[in-house]
């Protein structure tokens, strides 16, 4: 009898690649993916981005035959002390986006907090934002991913487990950072997984090292990555699995690997992913 292996869909961040989309798809497909993550192109955020840019971003990926899994947008990655409308209309741009781009997801974070300020102190506000994007998100249908970015309120498991709970919302899910768990000196799989996995529709591939915080290749670094994609596949996950390498600098828009460091982390995932038997699409 044939055994099927459980496949999953490889993307990663483009802008990571380069600003041009051409490179950005070209990269990508050299290593064997067949969708991107679009956070920005030729050097503007995609909420930032005006229609005819959107709709030409859409034109080349199509020509290039790339699917576009995510948005990646910067909202929620702000102070909460803004208000709530701030974000929400952000967020109807990123939901244009998504349409224009055929994706129905879009990465958002849980708000930044000022200087002296825990995150009791801010869980209030920070609920009423996310209920709200959620509920825009909803009404656009639209699936948000929270990602769990150091510094926000959401960047342990404890505190993304109680946005989840306290949303409640289908249109509110989690994108995996195993890096950024590693970052705040979380043990990702072993205190974060089992809670956080009834939620867990999207992975991000990034690793990173305890020691000194230090971002890695899949696998080289703390970010239990063998244990994730083991549980993951045990648990028949069939979703995205973006590369967001980080390896180079970072700038404005967000991490950078450039095509060579980018292509280092696409084959240490993959040999990740072979070696669980899994199949990357």
């Amino acid at each position: 009898m044939t055994v099927t292996q459980p496949g999953w869909t490889l993307s990663g961040f483009g802008d990571e690649i380069s600003p041009d989309p051409l490179v950005q798809a070209a990269v990508l497909q050299a290593l064997g993916a067949s969708h991107i993550e679009v956070r920005s192109a030729w050097e503007t955020n995609i909420v930032e981005m005006e229609e005819a840019e959107l709709l030409r971003l859409a034109g080349i990926l199509r020509e290039e035959g790339m699917g576009v899994s995510a948005v990646a947008s910067p909202i929620g990655k702000v102070d909460v002390s803004l208000p709530v409308s701030h974000e929400v209309e952000r967020l109807r741009r990123a939901i244009n986006a998504a349409n224009v781009l055929d994706t129905h997801y879009i990465r958002i974070f849980s708000f930044y907090r000022g200087e002296g300020l825990g995150p009791e102190d801010v869980r209030g506000p920070v609920m009423e934002r996310m209920q709200a994007l959620s509920a825009e998100a909803q009404a656009g249908g639209v699936v948000l991913l929270h990602e769990n970015e150091k510094d926000i309120y959401g960047d342990t498991p404890e505190r993304v487990l109680d946005i989840m709970k306290t949303v409640d919302s289908e249109a509110l899910r989690v994108a995996w950072d195993p890096a950024n768990f590693v970052q705040v000196g979380v043990k990702p799989f072993t205190e974060g997984y089992e809670n956080l996995r009834p939620y867990l529709e999207y992975l991000q591939v990034k690793d990173a090292r305890a020691s000194d915080r230090l971002v890695m290749p899949a696998g080289e670094g703390d970010g239990e990555l063998q244990e994730t994609i083991a549980a993951l596949r045990e648990d028949g996950f069939t979703g995205f699995a973006s590369l967001e390498p980080h390896l180079a600098n970072t700038h404005h828009l967000g991490g950078f690997s450039g095509p060579s460091a980018f292509g280092v982390a696409g084959r240490a995932f993959r040999r990740l992913t072979d070696d669980a038997g899994v199949t990357l699409r």
